[in-house]
């Protein structure tokens, strides 16, 4: 409303005809840009074959090059936070553990005291487990404006604290980036589980994972590829004779109750200290319960026990030893229990090589899944799994994209033949979009398919500025050639200005720097390769697929708005 009162305020008489300054220095190279334009339009029109098949050529190239980049999910960001997780040889004690951590501790705060801020260790907790010989360390990093330049990134502290893990020999350290979702696991890369379909047998999954980690370390795309879980340890299991443990007149029940309280805890009753309500738990002494003889030295009260005539066997409140109905052995087992969607799994991180896409590595391991034994399977989880559901989606979701537009057009114009061309600008959107990307070494990924959407729209709506115009010109009498010369040439300066306005406020996504730039360096690469090709491609392509659709679809000159 208050649009035409400001013009009439502000705007002056003959401001559009400065030939002075600036602004006549721009009016003047204009125009010939426009009057140069409109002769190269003109030229491609006399010569349409040539220019449809070098239409056809883009194509060919958006095509190898889409089929080039590699897959992804989420771009890796630089949230100033680092994990470190070790795990020492199993049966390890806490005070071993607590060395390791020390010595990673000493490394992160001294030799990077540059990058980090300060580190946090707990001994007995891991993403992998718990128990003594886990251990993890969250590393905070110091604010980007400390840590400027390629070398103070979270990437390359994580590859530089990595080559020093190694050289500890009492543990296995890994340094890894935490994910752009953290709710979606804990680390960057894949997130692969191993599952036994066979139901062949702890000790066979366990060979399988060896094996899958044996090819896995002298594959060229994968790396870092370790077992997210605790090894198994020695474990000393108790058999007891349920029928000796009968006659004796000693229930299982009662075994297992005094194991509980005597080599683990108990809660018994609560007790009021001062005002204070607390609980009592009772265990038996540490020096009573540290070697497999000690359970030679722990007895049970039993109960009297009947013979089938009647007649008493034991009687009760006696002591029975453990030795008199049980016996243990050593063996090894896991530490915990694993399992996915119901069937026995070992759970495998790793991250892709170098140069290496996630896409690249998830298909690595699949085909080095496939190399094991019959009876294996394999699961995605975590960000993987968002990956391989996104990645089926793409094709419909890009189809679909396409639809809409196509219907919302023949909607509008009530006619096939426009949408036609003005979807067959899409094209060259995309060549930018895939070409931008691949020569920037990213991915295709959640926010490059983001940009391709809205590449597809702002391509469409360039060239409904073209087309609608050249379609009045026709229905109002001009030939084919002449109303799609005279569109161009009127609809030139809006295009670019609006091309070029949107190009220039996506750049900053495109060329920022600090946290949350990989998200933004996807989405504005993307939007502003696509949006260039489109601008600037489509200028001269647009009015070429006007005249070649009407031409070879036959379509009259009719009143705006009529049916064809």
């Amino acid at each position: 409303m208050l649009t035409p009162a400001l013009c009439a305020t502000i705007l002056k008489r003959g401001a559009h005809e400065k030939t002075r300054g600036f602004f006549g220095w721009f009016n003047r190279n204009f125009t010939r840009a426009s009057t140069a334009y409109r002769g190269g339009v003109a030229g491609m029109l006399r010569r349409p074959v040539i220019f449809m098949v070098g239409f056809l050529g883009i194509i060919a190239v958006m095509a190898v090059v889409f089929l080039r980049i590699p897959q992804g999910f989420l771009p890796d960001e630089d949230q100033g936070v680092l994990f470190v997780q070790v795990t020492t040889p199993p049966g390890a004690t806490s005070n071993r553990t607590q060395l390791v951590l020390d010595e990673v501790v000493r490394y992160l705060m001294h030799d990077e005291s540059a990058v980090v801020a300060n580190v946090l260790d707990i001994n007995g907790f891991g993403f992998a487990g718990h128990g003594q010989s886990s251990g993890l360390c969250f590393v905070k990093l110091k604010d980007w404006s400390q840590r400027p330049g390629d070398a103070g990134s979270v990437f390359a502290l994580a590859r530089r604290a990595q080559r020093h893990f190694f050289g500890i020999k009492d543990a296995l350290v890994f340094a890894f980036v935490p994910p752009a979702v953290l709710e979606l696991g804990n680390a960057t890369g894949f997130d692969f589980e191993l599952m036994d379909n066979a139901k062949l047998g702890h000790a066979a999954l366990i060979h399988a994972r060896d094996d899958l980690l044996a090819m896995a370390a002298k594959d060229k795309l994968i790396v870092g590829v370790r077992p997210n879980g605790l090894s198994d340890e020695p474990q000393y299991r108790l058999l007891i004779d349920s029928e000796k443990a009968s006659a004796l007149g000693v229930t299982l029940a009662d075994i297992n109750s005094q194991l509980s309280a005597a080599w683990g805890s108990a809660y018994v009753n609560d007790f009021v200290d001062q005002g204070r309500v607390k609980r009592v738990y009772i265990q038996g002494e540490a020096a009573a319960r540290m070697l497999p003889g000690d359970f030679d030295h722990w007895y049970i009260r039993n109960s009297a026990t009947v013979s089938p005539t009647g007649g008493t066997l034991t009687s009760a409140d006696q002591m029975v030893p453990f030795s008199a109905f049980a016996h243990g052995e050593w063996t090894t087992g896991s530490p915990k229990l694993e399992r996915y969607n119901g069937v026995s799994s070992v759970e495998i991180l790793g991250a892709p090589a170098p140069g290496q896409s996630t896409g690249t590595a998830m298909m690595e391991m699949a085909k080095l899944a496939a190399r094991l034994p019959p009876g294996f399977g394999y699961e995605w989880t975590g960000l993987s799994y968002e990956e391989q559901q996104s990645g089926s989606q793409t094709t419909l979701l890009y189809a679909l994209s396409l639809l809409v537009v196509f219907l919302c057009l023949a909607a509008l114009y009530e006619s096939w033949t426009i949408p036609t061309a003005v979807i067959l600008v899409v094209p060259l959107g995309i060549v930018g979009v895939v070409l931008a990307t691949f020569l920037r070494g990213l991915d295709n990924d959640v926010y490059f398919q983001v940009g391709l959407l809205t590449t597809i729209g702002l391509a469409s709506k360039n060239a409904i500025l073209i087309v609608e115009f050249a379609k009045a010109n026709f229905d109002e009498g001009m030939s084919l050639a002449g109303a799609a010369l005279h569109a161009a040439r009127t609809r030139l300066r809006p295009i670019l200005m609006t091309s070029l306005a949107f190009i220039l406020g996506v750049l900053p996504l495109a060329l920022s720097t600090g946290a949350g730039a990989g998200s933004q360096n996807a989405i504005g690469t993307a939007v502003v390769g696509g949006m260039l090709s489109a601008t600037f491609l489509a200028i001269f392509l647009v009015p070429l697929f006007f005249v070649v659709v009407l031409h070879v679809f036959r379509v009259r000159p009719g009143k705006p708005g009529e049916e064809e």
